[in-house]
């Protein structure tokens, strides 16, 4: 058990630990506002990417929920304990707080706000992490394999496989065509895969552990938004090709790939997803150069 004391409780001072140099990528994507976030600061990084509720926010021009949602998860972590699960239960309950005063309550769990997460906090030998979500952490190898550290889930497969079938003759969007769909998949929050939403549930849900940074070169976290599209979204992604072009050209590289392929199917039928361009928040730590 802790306590309301200890989630003050500031991670350890910066000089403690080596400054790890780092590529940071934050990207708007098609939609009008970017909810992705980043965190860079001295030996936390982490990355966010907040998603909005079905409904109106009745928010301020530029604001919607997925963002506040992922700014508060991100300082949280900055602020919160040197324990990262404490941290992250530190912002879920400050994500709840923030959305229940303006009336949103779990009663109508479409609406509520909510953020993925992938934070690491990186020490000499070895780096603590903790993830929720589809934000992911992937460790490139000095040998040039790799090792997904989280979970790779893919909670809108079953939309996607809808999206990819669904004949098009009307020109709507995924959005409209499969409203209810989607909404039964943001029902599914913290039931079957899990995300930073208020719900005491959502600590089910985190991925979290130490990992030894031998033979570790890089550390890559990033939102879905870097994730390389697929012509079928029942395929496994090519982690594989990934590495590879973070190898050629850093996340400037993934990212102009990922850019490149999603310009040339503007419908988003070739490449099944929600959008054209999808939000990117991602942190490459250069363990050894």
């Amino acid at each position: 058990m802790y306590t309301a004391t200890d989630l003050r409780k500031p991670f350890p001072p910066y000089d403690d630990y080596f400054i790890w140099p780092a590529e940071k990528l934050l990207q708007k994507g098609s939609g009008a506002v970017n909810e992705d976030v980043l965190l860079c600061e001295g030996n936390l990084f982490g990355v966010f990417d907040g998603a909005s509720s079905l409904g109106r926010d009745h928010l301020p021009p530029g604001t919607t929920g997925g963002l506040l949602a992922a700014r508060i998860a991100a300082e949280a972590f900055r602020t919160g304990c040197c324990d990262l699960c404490r941290s992250a239960d530190l912002a879920n309950r400050q994500i709840n707080a923030a959305a229940r005063v303006h009336g949103i309550t779990e009663g109508e769990r479409h609406l509520l706000w909510s953020t993925s997460a992938a934070v690491v906090c990186v020490a000499e030998d070895h780096a603590d992490y903790c993830q929720i979500g589809d934000s992911l952490i992937l460790l490139v190898m000095e040998d040039g394999q790799h090792r997904l550290l989280t979970p790779d889930t893919d909670h809108d497969l079953e939309t996607l496989m809808q999206w990819k079938h669904l004949p098009w003759s009307s020109g709507l969007t995924i959005g409209t065509e499969l409203a209810e769909q989607i909404k039964k998949v943001r029902s599914q929050m913290n039931r079957v895969y899990g995300v930073l939403n208020g719900e005491s549930t959502a600590l089910d849900f985190i991925n979290s552990g130490r990992v030894a940074l031998d033979g570790v070169a890089s550390i890559l976290l990033f939102t879905d938004g870097l994730f390389l599209p697929k012509e079928n979204p029942e395929e496994e992604s090519d982690w594989s090709r990934f590495v590879a072009c973070y190898r050629q050209g850093g996340l400037q590289g993934i990212c102009a790939q990922v850019r490149a392929l999603q310009q040339d199917d503007p419908f988003c039928r070739v490449y099944p997803r929600f959008k054209l361009h999808d939000d990117i928040a991602a942190i490459a730590i250069n363990i050894k150069p």
